[in-house]
């Protein structure tokens, strides 16, 4: 039989090492939404995180398929064959619950959910796709439940709301206007947005054998003030005001956990992302309706499934280990492919207020290819093809937990 003081110990650290598993996810997702820290059973916790992810997808057999839209000038995207996509990044995640007595609780942290940053550079024969794309998020939250008996155990209410800003930039190779003297030269795209979204979902908790079901839903956000500049003045001397409009996706995250036998639990989870929502995002010159540039990125939905085991050595020490499957998002176009990656953590309570807790990935991204593709009727991929292999990731991060 599993116990109350199990529970809140040895899930400790499977809720760390499984919202690691998230920083690798597709689409944009960096860290995803985590509510974990609202379960735990004392009166005030404080939480913070940090992860460090290093994904090493490189590409090959690159080729120009579309030389009149930027390929010469100064060696500029007529350079290699091969290059190194991706960037390694940190994540970050912060979060304070309270117990409101008679069966309430409520947490407010701020995480980054969403984000990505490629860097092939300017070398390379598909410079005219993609120098540099980097994007980055700030979720600001508040989410309370309400618990009531039910049979054997609790059901608990979730609800809450968030605040969401998104901003990035964009760089690439881009072709002179044919009625200006300049040369080829890099278009920088920057932007930034805004919007609120909520969260509403049920769990189910029996501590005596530290067994608990929860299913959240995570609204989307509407960025409906995209505003930002695209600077052409490399290319033909100008720059301009531009404005778009995007929703961020919702999700759904079903998380189970019990324990098995004395000290041993099973974890497992699933999640679906609404990525096909970022599809091909046009930005206009302000103050009319002329298409600048467009933000290409074809998603299809993305789904996650974790799960694992835990192990209760004594008081002060407990250990995970999962295996997670991320379905890649990417239809023909770009880098995102399937990816399966096992994790391990371990944690530390020096005193029944403290917590530490250490968590390591292992992945493979699995290969694949990239290039012209029609996706709903829209054409993607048209400047470059390339491949890649069976790539590693791989990601360490750190916790600390304090109870008062």
């Amino acid at each position: 039989m599993a116990t109350k003081t199990l529970s809140a110990g040895l899930l400790a650290v499977i809720a760390a090492g499984l919202w690691q598993t998230n920083a690798f996810a597709g689409g944009l997702e960096r860290g995803g939404y985590n509510i974990d820290l609202l379960f735990d059973p004392s009166t005030v916790t404080a939480e913070g995180n940090t992860v460090y992810v290093m994904p090493n997808r490189k590409l090959k057999d690159v080729k120009d398929i579309n030389r009149a839209n930027g390929v010469g000038a100064n060696g500029i995207g007529g350079g290699t064959t091969t290059a190194d996509d991706s960037e390694a990044y940190s994540n970050s995640r912060f979060g304070i619950k309270a117990a409101l007595g008679s069966g309430f609780d409520c947490l407010v942290d701020y995480s980054q959910p969403w984000g990505a940053h490629t860097k092939p550079g300017a070398n390379w024969m598909g410079a005219n796709e993609n120098i540099e794309t980097k994007i980055k998020s700030d979720n600001y939250a508040a989410t309370c439940s309400y618990r009531f008996d039910a049979g054997r155990g609790q059901l608990r209410v979730i609800g809450g709301a968030f605040y969401q800003e998104v901003s990035g930039f964009k760089d690439r190779l881009v072709v002179p206007d044919a009625a200006t003297p300049f040369g080829n030269g890099i278009g920088h795209l920057q932007l930034s947005g805004d919007g609120w979204g909520w969260r509403a979902g049920m769990a189910y908790e029996i501590p005596e054998y530290a067994f608990r079901a929860s299913l959240v839903y995570n609204s989307q956000v509407q960025l409906d003030n995209i505003t930002g500049k695209l600077d052409l003045s490399q290319v033909n001397g100008r720059t301009f005001d531009v404005y778009g409009a995007q929703a961020m996706p919702d999700s759904v995250e079903l998380k189970v956990q019990s324990g098995i036998a004395p000290d041993w639990l099973a974890f497992g989870s699933v999640k679906w992302v609404n990525w096909s929502l970022l599809q091909q995002v046009p930005f206009k010159i302000a103050g009319t309706n002329t298409v600048a540039t467009t933000l290409d990125l074809g998603y299809r939905d993305g789904v996650t499934i974790s799960g694992g085991v835990g192990h209760k050595f004594n008081e002060q020490w407990s250990s995970a280990v999962s295996l997670t499957w991320d379905r890649g998002t990417s239809q023909g176009y770009g880098t995102q492919t399937d990816t399966w990656a096992v994790g391990a953590a371990v944690a530390y309570a020096p005193t029944k207020n403290v917590e530490l807790r250490l968590a390591g990935l292992l992945g493979v991204m699995t290969s694949g290819k990239s290039g012209p593709v029609v996706i709903d009727g829209l054409n993607y991929g048209t400047d470059a093809t390339y491949t890649f292999g069976n790539d590693l990731l791989s990601a360490v991060s750190a916790n600390l937990k304090v109870k008062f």
